[in-house]
């Protein structure tokens, strides 16, 4: 089903009597269905945030975009366990080269207990992984070496950012008088 004929029908479930056509004011379901984006918002992208502990990465700006699985039947992708399951890709711009190691894209919990790879970005500074976690926090670092079997990062924090639903967290640590700026972690927004 396409976006129009979607759109109609959510006029005609909301607004009883209008069945498509024109709603009001020269508003059709066709310019309600032409303003609706099919490809990702903004919203699902995380600014990643550079830490500014590794050399040629204080000016780098950096994204990770989430999208469901390409192949799903369904509105969202689930592992089996039910978990939601996500594709991260990552991209990086202005960073300079590493004088000696591999800038790696990891994946973790917001208690960062489980901890996964994504990959070592290529010449292009990307890379893409899937991670099956609601909330969770994406972290770029430089190792010594890109080795896939690693389990957890041992080089310092180049960037990091956090899933947007990894930022609903509660104010406990946050008290009134806390001049904490979680946006300054990669927290906020």
């Amino acid at each position: 089903m396409d976006i129009a004929s979607l759109t109609t029908l959510l006029v005609a479930a909301v607004l009883p009597g209008h069945g498509g056509g024109a709603l009001a004011d020269g508003v059709t379901t066709r310019s309600i269905a032409t303003c609706t984006r099919l490809e990702g918002p903004p919203y699902y992208a995380i600014d990643l945030v550079p830490t500014r502990n590794v050399p040629g990465t204080g000016l780098a700006r950096g994204t990770a975009e989430v999208s469901v699985p390409t192949g799903s039947p369904f509105a969202i992708g689930v592992s089996g366990d039910g978990s939601y399951v996500y594709d991260v890709r990552v991209s990086l711009e202005r960073v300079s080269a590493p004088r000696a190691g591999r800038l790696v894209a990891w994946v973790a919990d917001p208690d960062l207990r489980e901890v996964e790879m994504l990959g070592a970005l290529d010449t292009g500074l990307r890379v893409q992984g899937r991670v099956s976690w609601n909330q969770f926090i994406v972290v770029v670092t430089l190792e010594p070496t890109d080795d896939p079997l690693a389990a957890r990062w041992s080089g310092p924090v180049a960037l990091r950012g956090m899933s947007r639903s990894g930022r609903m967290h509660t104010m406990v640590g946050h008290g009134a008088f806390q001049q904490e700026n979680c946006a300054a972690w990669g927290y906020g927004g």
